[in-house]
């Protein structure tokens, strides 16, 4: 994000590091601990901080296999669709997208054929994804 604003050097830190703990982040963004509680906690409320999460390498998970499914879904179905998505399991994050596909899937599975079956089988069951186009995460490199 890289910003001069008291929020945006809040959010330089959590971006870099999200377990950064409160002292950390007020050292490195040249604030006190209780400013960053107030930003962060105004941030979650509206918004603009959606979650936490671990970046993960999937060639060192040696029991999960992951996806980038790109899908693309019937305009009149698009909203019931979407819905199904979010409640599967195996679906760990799912974005609309201004790509080649209307919405990109990261999927998660125990390994390679069974993120197979839930494509072919649960993602494309799904009444209205006409399709789906995976690419299987490999090596992370940054």
């Amino acid at each position: 994000m890289e910003a001069t604003s008291t929020e945006g050097r809040i959010l330089d830190v959590l971006e870099e590091d999200a377990q950064a703990s409160y002292a950390e982040i007020a050292e490195r963004a040249d604030v006190s601990k209780p400013t960053v509680r107030k930003y962060i906690r105004q941030m979650e409320e509206e918004g603009i901080i959606v979650g936490y999460s671990a970046d993960v390498d999937p060639k060192k998970l040696s029991e999960t296999s992951i996806a980038l499914v790109g899908l693309d879904v019937a305009s009149e179905r698009y909203v019931e669709a979407t819905r199904e998505l979010k409640d599967l399991d195996a679906v760990e994050s799912l974005y609309t997208s201004s790509g080649d596909h209307m919405l990109m899937a990261e999927v998660r599975a125990p390994d390679g054929d069974a993120l197979g079956e839930v494509i072919s089988e649960t993602l494309l069951s799904i009444d209205g994804i006409t399709a789906a186009h995976p690419s299987f995460l490999q090596e992370r490199l940054k």
